[in-house]
């Protein structure tokens, strides 16, 4: 299973890195994940605000439809 995902995995990168558009926006979420991945970490309670991060992207993807 792990090779499947793995090759599948080099596949998306290898398109992603042959367009420059979909580069750019892969480079935006990329920034917006590590955001919030440094801003859980801080927290006292990170099952809670990971929770929270995860709650917010969710509702971001629902309301982009």
């Amino acid at each position: 299973m792990s090779v499947l995902l793995r090759q599948i995995a080099r596949y998306a990168a290898q398109k992603v890195a042959s367009n420059p558009e979909a580069r750019e926006k892969v480079v935006k979420a990329a920034r917006s994940v590590f955001v919030e991945a440094k801003q859980v970490a801080k927290e006292e309670n990170r099952a809670y605000a990971a929770g929270r991060a995860f709650r917010r992207a969710f509702d971001k993807l629902q309301n982009s439809r």
